[in-house]
């Protein structure tokens, strides 16, 4: 599904606002720190649930308000790809409040309690921006986080598997870190039980992670290849070793130094997915503009999969992407990505190659205009 109409209210610089947007490409234009990003995070805020920048939920609401509220009509298009007429196209309805202290509330079609499972059955969304980088250069938090949220884009039940995994390594935790260095037999029952659970859920997420890295690899080498311009062995390798032997026979060894340091040391949270270039660690050797193409490379070959996966391209968002590449690499990331939604921000004028559907100003704060 493609995102038919956007309401804001009280979300970052926009008060109030309501987009109807067509099928295609619209580029979003303005100048630097008015408000261009704001608009696609809100665009993204729906079918993630989270936001894309990794701020807090109370960021996401304009200052002295007390919530913010974004409103999503999503539709599927018609054969012809354009907006079917009214009565005839399967649509969904997000409706989501964001709240500046405490929890908030999402409506799936009205339906209160909606989570990320629910919704990214519902539709996708792929973001591309300049803080991209950090999938090559930052830690394994950052690849983990991409191949997690892969995973749920593709099958939204693991959305759960990933949130007990979750909530069972925090109680582990809490439990390693009271009993300061040794278990009573109540602890030891109780660490069992959590040993248990953690096993179950975190066997399946490190099996998931690894059959997705298995996928991607050649799709990840193909897009660097049309973006690069040049032909180069790219791997992923899902560093996980806790499977050789099978994750609790891995926390039955690691047990006495996790009661010394009271904290979990093997499982998933842990696990790294490692990019290599031409056989050597792309984190460490590749150039800068190896690692941008690399970065690029993984988004790409994630919208593609999920492209592949349901028939439409998730909504693609390009935040202020193309001035970071030269001609030849945006000419390519233009003409790699699947023809669907698409907005694209820009604070320069729009390359020759790019033919929008529409132009979306952004003329002040929270003040649009199209043209």
């Amino acid at each position: 599904m493609f995102l038919r109409r956007l309401e804001l209210r009280q979300f970052r610089t926009y008060e109030e606002l309501t987009l109807d947007l067509p099928i295609g490409l619209t580029a979003v234009v303005g100048p630097n720190g008015i408000g261009k990003t704001n608009l696609v995070e809100a665009v993204a805020w729906p079918l993630l649930l989270t936001s894309v920048r990794g701020v807090p939920n109370e960021a996401l609401v304009r200052r002295g308000a007390e919530a913010a509220v974004v409103r999503a009509e999503l539709e599927e298009p018609g054969p012809d790809g354009a907006w079917q007429a009214s009565g005839e196209a399967r649509r969904a309805l997000i409706e989501s409040e964001i709240s500046a202290r405490g929890r908030g509330r999402v409506l799936l079609n009205r339906q209160s309690g909606a989570r990320r499972r629910d919704v990214a059955g519902v539709g996708r969304v792929t973001v591309f921006s300049p803080d991209d980088l950090v999938l090559i250069k930052g830690g394994p938090s950052e690849r983990r986080g991409l191949l997690d949220d892969a995973l749920v884009a593709r099958d939204p039940r693991l959305d759960a598997v990933r949130a007990d995994y979750d909530k069972v390594l925090r109680q582990r935790n809490a439990l390693l870190r009271q009993s300061k260095g040794s278990l009573d037999e109540a602890a030891k029952l109780t660490l069992e039980v959590w040993n248990a659970q953690l096993v179950d859920r975190g066997t399946r997420l490190g099996d998931e992670r690894a059959s997705l890295c298995a996928e991607l690899s050649p799709l990840v080498s193909a897009a660097y290849e049309e973006l690069a311009g040049v032909t180069c062995d790219v791997t992923l390798t899902y560093e996980a070793p806790w499977r050789a032997a099978g994750l609790e026979v891995a926390l039955g060894e690691a047990r006495r130094d996790e009661l010394r340091r009271g904290v979990t040391l093997v499982g998933p949270h842990r696990d790294e997915l490692q990019i290599d270039l031409e056989q050597m660690a792309a984190r460490t050797h590749a150039s800068q503009g190896e690692q941008r193409s690399l970065a690029l490379s993984l988004r790409l070959a994630v919208h593609r999969l999920l492209t592949d996966r349901y028939g439409t391209p998730p909504i693609l968002v390009l935040d202020d992407v193309l001035s970071e590449l030269d001609a030849q690499r945006r000419s390519a990331l233009l003409r790699a990505v699947p023809a669907g939604q698409t907005l694209l921000t820009t604070a320069a004028d729009l390359p020759d190659e790019i033919s929008p559907s529409a132009v979306l100003e952004v003329v002040g704060a929270g003040e649009v205009s199209w043209r």
